[in-house]
């Protein structure tokens, strides 16, 4: 009987539509829609990216993180 600790999760792949890579990052899905990148899944959960779409999702929300870093 295998390990419930140790369980190889299943590879997701990434929500954005039209996509087939596996994810390999988790956030926000209204974060990901905010940024104006469309999901293929409910924007209430977690959205699963690839490193292509997480690095785009990076990208498009610098400005965002950066202001609320500074405490605007």
């Amino acid at each position: 009987m295998p390990d419930p600790k140790h369980a190889v999760e299943k590879a997701k792949a990434c929500d954005i539509e039209g996509c087939k890579e596996e994810a390999e990052r988790s956030v926000a899905g209204k974060k990901v829609e905010k940024a104006g990148m469309s999901l293929a899944t409910d924007p209430a959960k977690n959205a699963h990216l690839c490193r292509t779409h997480y690095r785009e999702f990076k990208k498009k929300t610098k400005k965002d993180r950066t202001l609320d870093r500074l405490g605007w």
